[in-house]
């Protein structure tokens, strides 16, 4: 039996933040030329790149900038199994709030 590795988040965005410097150095990028292709400060490519720390968006921007935030799709769409799930995501997807909590007759 095959033995499964389990991430932490922590291991997870540091492991992004190592891809990122990885596909960056791949096209011959600065962090500072990938700064200002994203927008952001070099201070905030660097504790990407070495703590795995940043904002969602700042990940999607460095995965624009780098070419790579069509693979985010995979994680984007939602699999449906069955034509109930698609039912209850849709009724799910209509909803805007939760309903109040019903109080018991008596």
């Amino acid at each position: 039996m095959g033995t499964i590795d389990i991430l932490t988040p922590h291991e997870i965005c540091a492991t992004l933040g190592q891809r990122c410097r990885t596909l960056r150095l791949a096209r011959n990028l600065s962090q500072a030329e990938l700064a200002a292709m994203t927008g952001s400060s070099l201070s905030s490519i660097r504790r990407l790149e070495t703590l795995g720390q940043g904002t969602l968006l700042l990940l999607a921007r460095v995965a624009e900038a780098l070419r790579v935030s069509h693979q985010f799709e995979r994680f984007l769409v939602l699999p449906v199994v069955h034509i109930a799930d698609a039912e209850r995501e849709a009724s799910l997807a209509a909803r805007q709030r939760a309903g109040r909590p019903r109080t018991p007759p008596g």
